[in-house]
């Protein structure tokens, strides 16, 4: 199990729009579970409702797991991702 953590820098914290590029790019490895984690509560980042669900701020903290076939492909691709969108 791979994981990493990262504060929300968007102004308007994890909405619709870069809700849908999360699960877009958690997609891409479907071989891997790969969840995220908020005040303790986790969900699934390949579904949309789920991680909207959230409700992620700016400033806020959460934690991206990746466990599975591609754990350090996929970990190291969500978190260039957070810090290239998020």
């Amino acid at each position: 199990m791979k994981s990493f953590t990262y504060v929300i820098k968007d102004e308007l914290g994890i909405h619709a729009r870069p809700a849908g590029l999360v699960v877009r790019e958690a997609k891409k490895f479907p071989e891997t579970q790969i969840t995220m984690i908020k005040n303790g509560k986790e969900v699934n980042c390949q579904k949309l409702m789920r991680v909207m669900s959230l409700g992620v701020r700016h400033g806020e903290s959460v934690l991206v797991r990746a466990e599975g076939a591609n754990e350090d492909e996929a970990i190291a691709a969500m978190e260039a991702f957070f810090k290239a969108n998020l």
